[in-house]
């Protein structure tokens, strides 16, 4: 932009960019990643609008050692209620039977049209979450059946509202994430992915349908908003908070210090994405891959 150059002369005129007040220059960067993110709202909407995939509570398999197979259930079986609470989709089941660690829960199973309940003791196990915390779960051996899936629409203005939803629990997940990242609870390796990984995913995803396309869209849409906002140098987010220490001050940083935490951003940022570049290649093969050309 004109005039957003460090050491430039202004003219204070009103388009050059650091003659612009402290609101002013913020509205201006952050408006980049709120851009991301009201797209990625829109899309989440658009999806619930026309139709979320969503696996149903019908069993595709059971798992050998486990309780639901000992306990008579049945490939085909469809699950309608966990302690008498209704579900109709995969994802609130799964939900409620993680979280009875305590006794036996009631099944009600649905067979050929007939009702009826299973009591199930659960295995639970203690296991660690994507974040790394230590946690409890109660498991049955259960697997969804692929073959049912329904695509879940909602009205236009319940869309809007599961759409903003959907991105607040990706925000708080991402920023949980991030946090147990840098703290050392997650593994940085197997959590992130660059350029080949999204190439990677998205060959794949795209290969599924246009919906899981447009989920794809918004997740990286997402991510890309949340991640800029960050407060590192070079970043959107460090440029925030350069302002507002230059709001506390009362004037910028000096040129000087602010090229050398620019400098040290930038540092930061190549060997990420090194790392990164380098994680996916590991992950996806892309070794093998060349070299399985070339042997050719």
């Amino acid at each position: 932009m004109a005039g957003d150059e460090p050491g430039e002369a202004l003219k204070k005129d009103k388009w050059e960019f650091l003659s612009r007040s402290v609101s002013d220059r913020f509205g201006i960067i952050f408006a980049g990643p709120l851009l991301n993110y009201i797209l990625a709202f829109l899309v989440f909407s658009v999806i619930f609008m026309f139709g979320s995939p969503t696996m149903t509570t019908e069993i595709g398999a059971l798992m050998d050692g486990y309780p639901a197979k000992d306990g008579g259930i049945l490939a085909g079986d469809k699950v309608v209620a966990i302690d008498g609470k209704a579900v109709k989709y995969w994802e609130e089941m799964t939900e409620l039977i993680h979280k009875h660690v305590d006794g036996p829960m009631r099944v009600s199973i649905e067979r050929n049209g007939h009702l009826f309940e299973k009591e199930i003791m659960p295995v639970v196990r203690k296991t660690k979450d994507i974040f790394g915390s230590e946690v409890k779960l109660a498991l049955i051996g259960v697997a969804p059946s692929i073959e049912k899936i329904e695509k879940v629409r909602y009205n236009p203005l319940l869309s809007l509202y599961m759409g903003a939803k959907k991105l607040w629990i990706l925000t708080r997940v991402t920023y949980k994430a991030l946090w147990s990242m840098a703290t050392g609870r997650m593994s940085l390796k197997d959590s992130v992915t660059g350029p080949i990984g999204i190439f990677m995913i998205t060959e794949q995803v795209a290969k599924m349908g246009f919906i899981y396309l447009l989920n794809l869209i918004g997740i990286l849409s997402a991510s890309l908003a949340i991640f800029n906002v960050l407060p590192l140098p070079v970043l959107d987010g460090g440029h925030i908070f350069f302002l507002g220490l230059e709001k506390i001050m009362g004037r910028p940083l000096s040129q000087k210090t602010q090229e050398t935490i620019a400098n040290v951003g930038w540092g930061f940022i190549i060997l990420l994405t090194v790392f990164i570049f380098y994680s996916d290649i590991v992950k996806f093969g892309i070794f093998e891959k060349v070299l399985k050309v070339f042997k050719r």
